[in-house]
């Protein structure tokens, strides 16, 4: 018995053992690594909505968690995008409804299915719209990948589509999104298998298979969601309405701008004859003197020349008002052979009488009772007061009547409406490019401003009385091109050349007056004090006066208007 009973423990002990190494050789339940197979069931609806239902098998254990990808828009070469909306995403599993998540994206809704790892199907439903999409022919073509962005391999997929009526033509794409191939079979149709069905095998983690259908019109109304999408030829568009409008509306602009300017900016007719300024009178055998008449200085005729205050009128009435006592311009000796020249400024008595915008340049170069003013300084002692002198100015100019209205208010106001009319036509050019294809209409309006902004330049008008001393400046310049120097009358040639000057300066020809100055000098005795409105170092020359002068014009209007 003993014997027995020992023999018994062993064959037990063995039994036990083979046991156990049956257990550690059986295979152990994981996940499945693919969908074995995708079954669809889809149905198209009259109105064009696709209806599918897929159910995804696993050889084992479902993974974790499921994620597919569904593109949403396709865009096509001619820069046009349809897209497709996707309603009630359903996931199930053994009857059980499963917490899908869905991510819509910008371009791709994402579908997250928690499967638990169970072993059990998932069936996963959702509704297309926007699939159908009109074709050549009155027809209506379904193409959607009804298979498409699973993140596991599909051993084999099947599809049956539910149609409405007879369909006219049908494909089948299946492989790499980018570049899909033919399926490996397709059809329907027939007698027996009205339906389309689509088969394929092999499919790859994130490969596509795309069914199409195409039906008559009447069979399947259209939903595409078709948008063109923005680019540079759809925003300016030069179809032939754009084109049309922006032509049109140029026209119709540049028109306006030009009768605009023909009523508002335009010179109005002056007298027959011309309204002298100021002349060469004949006051002997041979001689002439030069005479201004009403007492119209030199920055008032440049700035009726021209509609505006230049820095060579200030300058020329800089010199003006030495030439007729109220300054003495003093050059001072260099400290060095290459050092920079410069000027002092010094008040002088005088019962001339001075203007505004004269008594306030004098004021500021030449200080009562204060001390000569360097040209090097000006621009702490004079700029600030620059913008006065403009204003005194054109306020004369409209004193006298040459202008109805001051010319730089003319034109600040044209310029304001032109600067706010570019603004708003650039805020139009971008709303009608980013939301339309009619941005050439905005690039019209940007052109039309910017029309106004240059044509406010030449807004100001002359008055009459002004064209008529427009005119009259005309035949002033020829005759200071042209007078001969040598007519001046005997025993006043420095006083009539020093007259001359800041006229010349600002109309033209001052270089020949200068010479005849010059010329007069005969003798090599320094002349500093000669003039009694400009001096100079002792070793200076009247033959020196025009270099002087063109450096000083020069270094005043670079010291007042610069920087």
């Amino acid at each position: 018995m003993a014997k027995q009973a020992t023999g018994l423990r062993r064959l037990a002990a063995i039994a036990i053992t083979a046991l156990a190494l049956l257990a550690c050789a059986a295979p152990s339940a994981r996940a499945a690594d693919q969908v074995a197979t995708y079954v669809v069931r889809a149905t198209i609806g009259t109105d064009g909505a696709l209806q599918v239902a897929a159910t995804l098998s696993f050889a084992g254990a479902a993974p974790a968690e499921l994620r597919q990808v569904f593109a949403t828009s396709t865009r096509t070469p001619d820069r046009m995008e349809y897209r497709y909306t996707l309603a009630d995403v359903r996931a199930t599993a053994a009857g059980k409804v499963l917490p899908a998540t869905v991510t819509a994206g910008a371009r791709t809704t994402t579908v997250t299915v928690p499967t638990g790892g169970s072993s059990d199907p998932i069936e996963l439903s959702y509704t297309v719209r926007g699939a159908a999409i009109a074709t050549a022919d009155d027809t209506t073509t379904v193409t959607w990948p009804l298979l498409q962005g699973l993140d596991v391999p599909v051993g084999t997929f099947d599809a049956t589509v539910a149609i409405p009526g007879l369909f006219t033509s049908m494909d089948c794409a299946a492989g790499d999104p980018s570049s899909p191939g033919a399926c490996t079979y397709y059809g329907g149709g027939t007698h027996d298998n009205p339906s389309p069905v689509f088969h394929h095998e092999g499919v790859a983690a994130g490969d596509v298979v795309v069914a199409t259908v195409t039906f008559p019109r009447s069979a399947v109304a259209v939903n595409e969601d078709l948008r063109e999408l923005w680019s540079l030829d759809h925003a300016f568009s030069a179809a032939p309405l754009q084109l049309a409008l922006a032509s049109g509306l140029l026209l119709l602009g540049g028109l306006g701008l030009w009768a605009a300017h023909r009523r508002i900016g335009r010179d109005a007719a002056g007298a027959a004859a011309p309204t002298l300024v100021a002349a060469f009178h004949p006051v002997g055998p041979g001689e002439s003197e030069f005479r201004v008449v009403d007492h119209i200085r030199p920055g008032e005729i440049g700035t009726v020349a021209d509609e505006r205050v230049d820095p060579i009128d200030v300058t020329a009435t800089l010199l003006d008002l030495a030439v007729r006592g109220h300054l003495r311009i003093t050059e001072l000796p260099r400290e060095s052979e290459h050092a920079v020249s410069d000027w002092t400024f010094a008040r002088r008595e005088s019962t001339d009488r001075l203007a505004a915008y004269e008594h306030t340049l004098l004021d500021a170069v030449a200080p009562v009772q204060g001390e000569p003013v360097r040209v090097s300084n000006l621009s702490g002692s004079v700029r600030a007061v620059i913008g006065q002198v403009q204003a005194e100015l054109y306020d004369a100019v409209v004193d006298r009547g040459w202008f109805a209205r001051r010319p730089d208010s003319t034109r600040n106001r044209w310029a304001l409406i032109g600067w706010i009319g570019l603004g708003a036509a650039v805020v139009v050019t971008v709303l009608l490019a980013a939301f339309t294809r009619f941005g050439l209409v905005g690039l019209a309006l940007v052109v039309l401003a910017l029309g106004v902004v240059l044509v406010a330049q030449e807004m100001p008008a002359r008055t009459s009385a002004g064209s008529s001393v427009l005119a009259g400046l005309d035949v002033l310049c020829g005759s200071l091109l042209t007078q001969p120097v040598d007519t001046l009358p005997t025993g006043k040639g420095y006083a009539q050349l020093s007259s001359i000057l800041p006229y010349a300066v600002v109309l033209g020809g001052k270089e020949r007056w200068l010479g005849a100055m010059a010329d007069s000098d005969d003798d090599d005795v320094a002349d500093s004090t000669d003039l009694d409105w400009y001096h100079a170092p002792n070793d200076w020359q009247l033959a020196d006066l025009p270099a002087s002068l063109a450096n000083f014009i020069t270094t005043v209007q670079g010291t007042l208007f610069s920087r």
